[in-house]
């Protein structure tokens, strides 16, 4: 079965791929989902659409890229609010997303999500940490933050 997909999938491709896969996982999981669509002749307009809107979000060149890693390396006061007990222990999870706002917050550059690498158990109270950011297929930064009680 051949499908267009609408959103990056794990172990499949991005958002314009056209993959083959097997009927069963196309039929229940990515169709229902709007992660895909049917391939089919009038389809190639809508796979134009999406790399469009994608090719507007990226960051294409190594250059800005490297302009927008000096611009995390300065950047200063990273905070981000969240609840927690008495001891520092989060009630939540920090996540990719709450950083990227956070670092939009401070005046930094806006971040995709998906460029945020948070290691799995990585922020586990308060305190100062920092992540990896991946800029460009070459570049990439490092964010300093901290986590604050609420």
């Amino acid at each position: 079965m051949k499908l267009i997909l609408n959103a990056a999938v794990d172990n499949l491709g991005v958002a314009g791929d056209i993959v083959d896969i097997k009927p069963g996982y196309g039929r229940n999981y990515l169709l229902p989902r709007g992660l895909a669509i049917v391939a089919t002749p009038g389809a190639e307009k809508q796979i134009e659409e999406i790399k469009k809107a994608r090719e507007i979000r990226a960051i294409n060149d190594r250059e800005h890229a490297i302009e927008l890693k000096q611009q995390l390396q300065e950047l200063k006061g990273v905070t981000i609010s969240v609840r927690t007990s008495n001891k520092g222990k989060l009630f939540g999870s920090v996540k990719a997303d709450d950083i990227a706002k956070a670092v939009k917050a401070a005046g930094g550059p806006v971040l995709e999500k998906r460029a945020i690498e948070v290691p799995k158990g990585l922020v586990t109270g308060t305190g100062k940490y920092n992540v990896l950011v991946n800029l460009h297929d070459d570049v990439s930064a490092r964010v300093n933050f901290e986590v604050v009680s609420a």
